[in-house]
């Protein structure tokens, strides 16, 4: 606590996020002046790792920058590569890989909303005391968790880190009768993902909305997961009459020219603006982009919630109920799942041949905390002379500090007693788990300072 016209408030640890990171609160004669979210975690250097390594070794290697969402990076880097080298991975391989994805977006997802985001809404600090409280929900996350780990120990080898994913395909693709217990699991769980999706709606929520632009990829018929073209939902038309209704698009190719990257002083993570303008990605873009082709059991999950949807002219940009969003998206993946299982049909070989060849490639998927994209350019001997990767987290930065600076400054606002040091930084803490960071994708803890004048 500093006593020169001014209050410090540290907090030693930020629990139920991934990765390092502290947050800067400068509060002047009541208002927020400045919210700065300073991720501090060692910059990683996977991107110069990767320079003069094989064009079929990015899957294995980037799999390693994050052990909750690593299959985004495997097809992510897939998909960079191939094209790179103008291949392209259709039919039952490709299904297989949505299927893989579908199990990581049901294991992170539930680790996040029944472990890492739940005790929020409940008044509690740990799952420790969630489990206590309610042992049936912990229980029913552990199941439906179980299930998308499942998924990937089957497709990808081992459910951390997989390593049957490659460059092309697979090394070795399931037979039906090997997916058939994962369909069964998944029917299992399929009830207690409708119900986790009554559980939390029934949370209490702040009023809260974000007007950032909303950047998601799109995959006109079905839920955009593994692949899509960028599309963004302007918060507000460029006359700024008002909401823009009709999303844009960009070829994947053009990402870079869109989404621009710099060096801030507070942070040895990127942030980025799109077209110059701060945008959020993640589960509330991708709800108000392709929300009318969710399955049909999660659409009316949706509905019974109270999101609604596109269709129904609804967007949902409340942060705080990001949470409904993702136990939604649960229902979907569960759904999809069962759909590809049921229709799966061997391939005749587990992956297609990616010969190199000098090029740059561009891939682009939705990690469960949004878009993900990677550049690889190619030389003619299959070595990769130059890598860009774009995680989420890092084009949210901005974003987080804007909801953070938003809802401390309501709270500031309300009538009544003046909010403490503690109270802030819980506040805080929800309103960052809103986003579900993975900071170490982006370069447990958060050193909060609150500094008022």
């Amino acid at each position: 606590m500093s006593h020169r016209g001014s209050r410090v408030l540290r907090l030693e640890a930020l629990a139920r996020v991934e990765g390092e990171g502290a947050l800067h609160l400068h509060v002047r004669d009541g208002t927020v002046a400045e919210a700065r979210l300073r991720i501090y975690e060692p910059p990683r250097f996977f991107e110069a790792f990767l320079v003069g390594r094989g064009h079929t070794e990015p899957p294995d290697i980037t799999a390693r920058i994050c052990g909750i969402c690593p299959v985004a990076y495997q097809m992510s880097a897939c998909q960079a590569i191939e094209n790179a080298c103008g291949i392209t991975v259709d039919g039952p391989l490709a299904q297989l890989r949505r299927l893989l994805y579908c199990g990581e977006w049901i294991e992170s997802h539930t680790l996040h909303v029944h472990l890492l985001h739940a005790p929020d809404f409940l008044g509690l600090p740990s799952a420790v005391e969630l489990a206590r409280d309610d042992r049936a929900a912990v229980e029913r996350g552990l199941r439906i968790k179980q299930a998308g780990n499942a998924i990937l120990e089957q497709l990808g080898g081992r459910p951390i880190h997989p390593v049957n994913v490659r460059v092309g395909g697979f090394y070795r693709t399931p037979t039906p009768q090997e997916l058939r217990p994962l369909a069964a699991r998944l029917r299992q769980v399929r009830e207690d993902a409708l119900e986790t999706v009554r559980w939390v709606a029934g949370f209490d929520f702040p009023n809260a909305a974000c007007d950032h632009d909303l950047l998601a990829l799109s995959d006109p018929g079905r839920y955009a997961i593994d692949s899509g073209t960028p599309s963004v939902l302007a918060a507000r038309d460029d006359d700024d009459t008002g909401p823009s209704t009709a999303p844009r698009a960009f070829p994947v190719a053009d990402f870079e020219q869109h989404v621009h990257e710099e060096q801030v002083p507070h942070s040895t993570a990127l942030t980025a603006t799109l077209d110059g303008r701060r945008f959020l990605t993640g589960v509330l873009a991708r709800f108000a982009i392709n929300g009318r082709w969710l399955h049909p059991a999660a659409a009316e999950a949706a509905r019974g919630a109270g999101l609604g949807g596109p269709s129904a002219g609804t967007i949902c940009r409340n942060p705080f109920r990001s949470i409904v969003v993702r136990a939604v998206e649960v229902v979907h993946a569960i759904e999809e799942a069962l759909c590809i299982i049921d229709a799966y049909e061997p391939p005749p070989r587990p992956a297609v041949d990616v010969r190199a060849r000098e090029g740059v490639g561009t891939g682009a998927t939705e990690a469960p905390r949004g878009l993900l994209y990677h550049r690889y350019a190619v030389a003619a001997d299959g070595t990769l002379s130059d890598a860009r990767i774009i995680p989420p987290t890092a084009q949210n930065q901005s974003a987080i500090e804007e909801d953070l600076r938003r809802t401390v400054q309501a709270r500031l606002d309300r009538p009544g007693p003046a909010a403490d040091d503690e109270e802030l930084t819980t506040l805080c803490e929800r309103a960052i788990r809103n986003h579900d960071p993975c900071i170490s994708c982006a370069a447990h803890f958060l050193d909060l300072t609150v500094e008022h004048t």
